[in-house]
């Protein structure tokens, strides 16, 4: 079940690539993009994590955090954001936990049994949590539409 837009955003807590704590709480007062990804180093998400890098301008200036998630370990999301300069935090979901929450979890990813990723993902939530713009693809292949982000974002004060 997918987090539904006007639903406050489940909680959750995560290691980020430098192996410290972060909790959803922790962007509280910001506007928050969570941009679940299924696998560091692959080619589409090299390109959807790279496209936010290069939108960074826009999303400060609309005053929001970028947050990539994804069920990788702590190290290899690292090397990924040092190899591609992204410059927001990257959030290992290695236990599944927050991609189920969001209804954001292939079980049997590419057809194979029991190998799981994060469904290519996009949550906007605002300064108190609620979810404003919720898109989740069962395509791996597909990219969310930067342009609505963008102006879901705008739309919040």
């Amino acid at each position: 079940m997918s987090v539904k837009v006007g639903e406050k955003a489940p909680d959750f807590k995560a290691l980020d690539s430098a192996l410290k704590e972060k909790k959803l709480s922790d962007y509280k007062g910001h506007k928050t993009v969570l941009a679940f990804f299924p696998g560091a180093f692959t080619s589409v998400c090299t390109k959807e994590m790279c496209t936010f890098r290069d939108s960074m301008a826009a999303f400060n200036n609309l005053d929001a955090k970028v947050v990539g998630i994804s069920v990788d370990q702590p190290f290899s999301l690292a090397e990924f954001a040092k190899q591609n300069k992204l410059n927001f935090e990257l959030l290992s979901d290695a236990n599944r936990e927050i991609s189920k929450k969001y209804g954001a979890l292939h079980e049997n990813f590419v057809n194979v049994a029991g190998l799981t990723a994060s469904k290519r993902s996009v949550f906007v939530l605002d300064k108190e949590g609620t979810v404003k713009y919720a898109w989740v693809s069962e395509d791996p292949g597909k990219e969310p539409d930067y342009e609505a982000v963008k102006k879901e974002l705008s739309k919040i004060n």
